[in-house]
């Protein structure tokens, strides 16, 4: 079942001569509950690809539909709503809030929501996660790979349509790299999570279902 299309996305920046082409009429599709990894360069497009998925930034022209929506057919208030809801956002420098615990940082989206939180389902999630015995603590009382693990919890938290992760190893060491990239994969099979990972880094990607190659904002290759 496809659960995101992207049709002919282009993303151009400035005009005349600081005119960037980010994105170059790029589509592909995923179905649900499968673990795809986009890789590239630094400047190949696929971090603005990400951003532009996940309803962060706005095409130049062409869409995305995510299980069946347009996104860009939305308002900014409604898209908002709509990323919050159906898309897990994993970023390289974590995000979390400083003055939340491990618990708190997790549970957010739901809060900011107004909706409730299943403590059995939250119970599981930080288990899942290895983080039972930090569940009370400070970001700043966490190793890199344990901020990580939360920021990951705060994507899954939501069941959303599709978690994107964005070069998610990218502030890690190696040891903590392949703890995270194994946890992304647990959470894809374990919980049939459709995950859309970037990453520069191939020893990576190979953990994904399929790898897409991007250069100069065009698809170059899939694997």
């Amino acid at each position: 079942m496809e659960i995101l299309k992207v049709e002919n996305l282009t993303k151009i920046y400035g005009k005349g001569t600081t005119k960037v082409i980010a994105l170059d009429r790029v589509s592909f599709s995923v179905n649900k509950g499968e673990f795809v990894a986009i890789v590239g360069a630094s400047g190949s497009g696929k971090s603005t690809l990400l951003h532009i998925i996940g309803g962060v930034d706005r095409p130049t022209s062409g869409k995305v539909y995510i299980d069946g929506k347009d996104i860009f057919s939305l308002n900014d208030d409604k898209l908002s709503i709509f990323r919050r809801r159906q898309v897990g956002l994993i970023y390289q420098f974590y995000n979390l809030i400083p003055i939340l615990n491990v618990e708190e940082n997790i549970s957010l989206p739901l809060s900011l929501d107004n909706r409730s939180i299943n403590k059995e389902k939250l119970d599981d999630l930080i288990k899942l996660l290895g983080l039972e015995n930090r569940r009370n603590h400070l970001p700043s009382e966490l190793s890199g790979g344990q901020q990580q693990r939360t920021s990951i919890g705060r994507a899954l938290i939501t069941n959303p349509t599709i978690v994107l992760a964005d070069e998610p190893t990218g502030n890690l060491d190696s040891k903590s790299s392949d703890e995270i990239v194994t946890l992304l994969r647990k959470s894809n099979k374990q919980l049939k999570q459709t995950i859309i990972m970037i990453t520069h880094n191939m020893e990576i990607a190979k953990f994904a279902d399929r790898i897409i190659k991007i250069e100069d904002g065009k698809i170059v290759e899939e694997v």
